[in-house]
Formats: C-alpha cells, sequence, structure tokens
C-alpha cells in the first residue's frame, strides 16, 4: 500500500499530512513518486498513520516489487525525447556551418587582410559545444545523483 493511498484514505492533503507528520510537502511527493523514504521519514509517517515502521517498510517493498521501475511507455517516451533534442543539435549544428561559412564569405570579400570571421565562429562555437555536451550527456556534474548527496549531506546522513 502506497502512502498516497494511506493518505487519501484518511481524506488528507499532502500539505495536511506535512504538518502531521513534520516532513516537507515536497518530501512527501517524492516518496509519493517512489523515492525511498529515509529511516526518519518512516519513522513520522508510521506515526501519523499508527502503523509500525516494518509494516510500512514492508507494504512500501511489495509495491516497488510489483510495479515494474519504468514502464515501456514512459522508455519510449524518454528515448523519443533524447533524439528530439538529438535532432535539434544537429539542425542548430548545420545552422552553426552555414552562417560562419557565410560569414567567411562575407569577410573575403569585404577586407580580406583581417579574417575576422574567426571571433565570430568561436563564439557561435561555444554555444554549439555547450548544446553538444548537454545534448549527449558528457558531464554529469549536478544531476540527480549529486542532488541527493547534497540533500543528505545537508542533513547530517551518510550518503
Amino acid at each position: 500500500m502506497e502512502i498516497r493511498t494511506l493518505r487519501l484514505k484518511r481524506g488528507w492533503s499532502q500539505e495536511q499530512l506535512s504538518l502531521l507528520s513534520g516532513l516537507s510537502v515536497r518530501t512527501i511527493q517524492r516518496i509519493e513518486r517512489g523515492q525511498k523514504p529515509s529511516l526518519e521519514s518512516l519513522k513520522s509517517l508510521a506515526a501519523v498513520f499508527e502503523i509500525d515502521i516494518q509494516e510500512l517498510s514492508l507494504l512500501r517493498d511489495s509495491d516497488e516489487r510489483n510495479e515494474p521501475q519504468v514502464s515501456e511507455r514512459e522508455q519510449e517516451q524518454l528515448i523519443l525525447h533524447q533524439v528530439r533534442e538529438m535532432k535539434r543539435f544537429y539542425s542548430h549544428l548545420i545552422s552553426y556551418i552555414v552562417v560562419v561559412v557565410f560569414l567567411f564569405i562575407i569577410n573575403i570579400v569585404t577586407d580580406p587582410s583581417y579574417i575576422w570571421a574567426y571571433w565570430a565562429a568561436l563564439g557561435l562555437g561555444i554555444g554549439i559545444i555547450k548544446h553538444a555536451l548537454r545534448v549527449f550527456h558528457v558531464f554529469h556534474w549536478f544531476g540527480a545523483e549529486w542532488e541527493k548527496k547534497q540533500v543528505e549531506k545537508r542533513l547530517g546522513r551518510k550518503p
């Protein structure tokens, strides 16, 4: 049985559960979306729902085993989103090449003694590189895992 189900059986909103349990609304939302709660959160929720912590964790564990982590439809949507992002990047790259070639042509026709088009190519190239790093997930510096570690660190728990 999910936390959401227990909450709705009592007719509580997330805000009401937050006030009763001492947890933030955001924490309750995360738990209801499937994120694993900390022991302190489980204690608070078990006290509010007047059930044992082990019973609450067993209910959550059985729910996790019964439900697939990511449905096929969700996975398809995620991959479709990634493909669209790649398409946008390649479109951006083609635009970059066309514009830079056009700028070099203008530069050579108007004043071949000083090639200023390099500066434009450099500036626009930085945007292309940034776009590529984001689309192809080269660096994961500030992703979900980093957020989780920071929260655990600030709460004084071991990550």
